[in-house]
Formats: C-alpha cells, structure tokens, sequence
C-alpha cells in the first residue's frame, strides 16, 4: 500500500461535522432525542406553520432532524450501512441509565469495544445506528 502525500492547502481540514437526516415521526424524534441523551433544540424551521426541521446539539455534536415527506415511500428503510459514532468523556454507564429511564433501548450494557474503550450502541426509532463512546 502506498502513501500519498496531500497537499495541506487543498486537502480537506475539516474544523466540525454535522449530519442530517430525514424521520418518519419529527415530533416523536425529538422527544426520543430531548429526553433519551438529552439534545438541545438549536433552531426550528417551519413551513407553513408547521414544523418541517431542526437542528439539535449535544455538546459539540450537531444532528439535523427533518420529517420526510415520504416522496420515496412510506416504508422505505433508513439508517442502513450507517453508523453515527459519538465520543465523549463522560461516564457511560450514567448516560445508559439515562436513556434507559426514557425509555430508549441499548443494544446493551455499555462494555469495552475490541480496541478498548467503554461504549454502548442504540437503534433510535427510524433504524439509524449509533454508538457512544469513551474518548
């Protein structure tokens, strides 16, 4: 395998990332996001007088909800092949039981993934994936 070496002036430096993705329930996502792991609401779009998108913050991490409008079905699957993996230094068995108390459920107890560090996984009501993380 060869290693390139990039060009720092036109190699991407990323300084943040944000990721956004459509739901079938806006208002049932943000109670399980608000109450589950504890999300702020940033900013609220409306349409029309009604609420299409919003832009949620957990720390530094940054997720961008709207409501599909299901012009690609309603039963179309969401979240495969993907994985949204988050870090942080807090204790996770805490956040665990957070969640948990919400009613959200873990793919499991938090345990030390293969590399090391403590984490635990969930599948929010969509199907997307996410793991949390011991930086």
């Amino acid at each position: 395998m060869s290693t390139t070496v990039q060009d720092p002036t036109t190699a991407l430096q990323a300084t943040s990332v944000s990721v956004s993705f459509t739901v079938n329930d806006l208002a049932r996502s943000i109670e399980y996001y608000t109450k589950a792991f504890g999300f702020e609401i940033k900013e609220r779009y409306e349409s029309e007088g009604t609420l299409r998108f919003v832009e949620m913050e957990a720390g530094d991490f940054s997720l961008g909800i709207g409501q599909d409008d299901f012009a690609k079905g309603r039963n179309r699957v969401k979240g495969v092949g993907l994985r949204f993996f988050i870090t942080t230094s807090q204790d996770l068995n805490a956040l665990a039981a957070r969640a948990r108390a919400a009613g959200a459920r873990l793919d499991g107890d938090p345990a030390p993934l293969p590399w090391g560090p403590l984490a635990f996984a969930f599948t929010d009501p969509d199907g997307f994936n996410f793991t949390i993380a011991n930086d």
